[in-house]
């Protein structure tokens, strides 16, 4: 009998292909985001020296009243909070990595509210 692989195993596969073409450097570093069943995360990676720049996620204090932690209210929030730290470290522009996911929904919602907030990508 064949298996069909699960959803989990086939977005880590495309994170894969295309980790192979997206990277950060120190002057335009990676926004990454990952997406557990009850939290959305992101942060900004220098590729280069193996670092993270900045991160915030929806563990943090500031988010305690959402009501969902995974909807999209959550993600425009972790999105508008990830671009307002980039820029006080002088961080404008970034490459973006979805790491597999779908540009829709929670995804897109985090994008758009950095871009919003000054992020260039």
């Amino acid at each position: 009998m064949i298996k069909k692989p699960d959803k989990k195993t086939l977005r880590q596969g495309k994170h894969k292909r295309v980790r192979r073409k997206v990277a950060g450097t120190g002057e335009r570093p990676r926004l990454c985001i990952f997406k557990s069943l009850h939290h959305i995360y992101a942060q900004i990676i220098d590729d280069e020296k193996g670092v993270t720049l900045v991160a915030a996620s929806t563990l943090e204090e500031g988010l305690k009243g959402l009501e969902s932690k995974t909807n999209i209210a959550a993600a425009q929030e972790v999105g508008a909070n990830i671009a307002e730290r980039a820029r006080e470290k002088g961080i404008i522009e970034v490459v973006f990595d979805r790491n597999g996911y779908k540009y829709h929904g929670s995804v897109a919602a985090l994008a758009n509210a950095a871009r919003e907030k000054g992020l260039v990508f």
